[in-house]
């Protein structure tokens, strides 16, 4: 009888065991739709690092004190950088071309669309040009900037400023609205 008891009580514990770890199959989605439900980032990244690589060739480098990923999101998944971040691009021959930094940042994973605010800086360091305003939008697809906001863009010869602004990402063939400044211009 004894015998029987300890078959009997093992077979039970196998199919309680059994039972929890099939029970768990849906957990994770549930604590996802939890955290969503609740505006909770999925995941906390502190002091990231990031390199993007294309073809074993590093393209660009992420680098930000904190990184809050919102990738549960279901209709617009993002990531949010609350405390800054700094973007290095690099050209083909592994020299910094273009670096963005900025207080606060904001990227939707589904439209690749940035949104960068508080002293957000773009330099090209190959053609020496430097753009200041406090907010941008950068569409990471089509590699463009827009901003409504107040800017100044320094060349090597002008300073321009004005309000709004669209060009590449590498600051040229830009859009400048409602300028001042010393314009240096050449006639062809």
């Amino acid at each position: 009888m004894s015998t029987y008891k300890n078959i009997l009580s093992k077979s039970i514990a196998v199919l309680y065991v059994t039972a929890m770890l099939f029970s768990c199959d849906n957990n994770t989605q549930k604590v996802r739709d939890l955290l969503a439900d609740k505006n909770l980032p999925v995941g906390t990244a502190k002091d990231a690092y990031h390199v993007y690589k294309d073809s074993g060739r590093i393209t660009s480098k992420l680098i930000t004190p904190i990184l809050l990923d919102f990738s549960n999101r279901k209709e617009h998944p993002y990531s949010e950088f609350p405390v800054g971040i700094k973007i290095i691009n690099f050209e083909k021959n592994g020299i910094d071309s273009i670096t963005i930094t900025g207080n606060y940042a904001i990227s939707y994973q589904k439209t690749s669309l940035s949104e960068i605010k508080g002293n957000v800086v773009v330099v090209n360091h190959t053609d020496k040009t430097r753009l200041e305003t406090e907010q941008l939008f950068w569409d990471q697809k089509t590699k463009y900037f827009v901003s409504e906001k107040a800017f100044k863009l320094m060349t090597e010869k002008d300073t321009i400023y004005g309000i709004g602004f669209e060009s590449k990402e590498d600051l040229s063939k830009h859009l400048a609205k409602k300028t001042t400044g010393k314009l240096e211009t050449s006639e062809e």
